[in-house]
């Protein structure tokens, strides 16, 4: 049986056996659902980083190999001095792990941790996923708040929150400056990548010249093929939703300014957001930026919700908008096709090979409001449409994140990489 070891961001399946002992955020996300299928098929060990010590553990038919990072406290003030931790500091230890698995092949998921610096240092392939690129992202960061606003000091702003953001923003600027010049350093000495739209392929041509693409698509959370959104009537009041971050390109600022011109228009709109909380930075950030432009009514914010809870909101939602400066495929954008929602998206990085527009949603120039106001206002005034376009993007996305079809292609690229080999 073929032997695959995955380098990955998150735990993965071990979210279950690491329980309430776990330390990290996060669920595991897609990479839950690809792992628990692919087991089967192989035999798979994951590598990812913990801020504790334990010992290497299987959990059903797969082999953890948890990296200890170090002190939290301590490891956190390396990222502010240096940006991330040097490389050298965990290779040993990923090769350690290489010689006791004794791999056929490698997957590296993501460009953004210091996996890539075991390219070169074994004969092993390694194939790497694209998830996003930090030299984009960093490239796009100050898209929605402009850097001169996150260093005014005075004007009619809350200085309070302008000196903590001001502080954030400082450290995540230059977090990601430093990130990306490692990313760009090592990316150029990578042979197989793998990815699934028109950015990441058109991008990495110039970040790896010469290296072999392949097409490979993301399995999604197992309850959001169960669900189908059923909310076809548009009453008097509408129903928006978005699934947010804290981070400053993810177009919160966009949103919140949308709002408040549907509001000016006369229409009751209720938009909610998960993934921000009112004690949210970037929405401290965000009121003191659009001032008078910030909306006074309709503006939800849920925090953290789980995949249920997820599900419950888009479901008794009119229109899922996703407000994104830059994404490469948004996993919260495809949840949203799945379930049939109506959807609006920024035609930023790959959102363009995720959605087709005017035929399974509407795509706009990211970072402009009244464009996104305009695009509510036009699904609002035709239903019609509007189902049309959920019908049309939950055909795509059950296709585009068929599970068989997703295992089979990806063992066939593995296949084919270690013959070539």
């Amino acid at each position: 049986m073929m032997k695959v070891l995955w380098f990955s961001n998150s735990p993965a399946m071990s979210i279950e056996y690491l329980g309430k002992d776990n330390k990290i955020m996060g669920t595991g996300g897609w990479l839950y659902s690809l792992n628990k299928l692919m087991q089967n098929e192989l035999q798979l060990s994951v590598v990812f980083h913990y801020p504790y010590q334990i010992d290497c553990f299987k959990y059903q038919q797969t082999t953890y190999f948890p990296i200890y990072t170090g002190n939290i406290i301590l490891e956190n003030l390396k990222k502010r001095i240096w940006g991330k931790v040097y490389d050298q500091d965990f290779l040993p230890k990923y090769l350690d792990v290489i010689e006791e698995i004794k791999p056929d092949i490698i997957h590296i998921h993501g460009t953004e941790n210091p996996y890539l610096c075991i390219i070169g240092k074994t004969s092993v392939p390694i194939i790497v996923s694209i998830q996003g690129n930090l030299t984009v992202y960093y490239h796009k960061f100050l898209s929605g708040f402009y850097g001169r606003f996150l260093f005014r000091k005075s004007g009619n702003i809350n200085f309070k929150s302008l000196i903590l953001g001001r502080e954030k923003f400082n450290d995540d600027l230059i977090n990601m400056r430093k990130m990306s010049a490692i990313e760009q350093k090592t990316f150029k000495n990578i042979m197989h990548i793998l990815g699934r739209t028109d950015w990441d392929r058109r991008i990495t041509r110039v970040f790896a010249y010469g290296s072999n693409y392949y097409s490979g698509n993301e399995i999604l959370r197992d309850p959001f093929y169960e669900s189908k959104w059923e909310n076809k009537i548009f009453k008097s009041k509408i129903v928006l939703f978005t699934t947010n971050s804290n981070n400053y390109y993810k177009g919160f600022e966009t949103l919140c300014h949308a709002l408040h011109l549907l509001n000016l228009a006369g229409i009751d709109a209720c938009w909610r957001v998960a993934g921000i909380f009112k004690n949210s930075l970037i929405n401290s950030i965000t009121k003191s930026f659009l001032g008078k432009d910030y909306p006074k009514q309709g503006l939800i914010l849920l925090g953290s919700l789980d995949e249920n809870e997820l599900i419950k909101n888009m479901k008794e939602t009119n229109i899922y908008v996703m407000p994104s400066h830059i994404e490469n495929s948004p996993n919260n954008l495809c949840e949203a096709m799945i379930l049939g929602l109506p959807c609006i998206s920024t035609f930023s990085g790959g959102t363009g090979s995720m959605l087709k527009d005017g035929e399974e949603g509407i795509l706009i120039q990211d970072g402009d409001p009244w464009a996104m106001a305009g695009a509510i206002i036009e699904l609002i005034n035709d239903p019609e449409k509007a189902i049309k376009y959920g019908n049309a993007a939950r055909e795509r996305a059950l296709l585009r994140h068929d599970k068989d079809t997703i295992v089979k292609d990806l063992l066939e690229t593995y296949k084919t990489i270690i013959v070539k080999t």
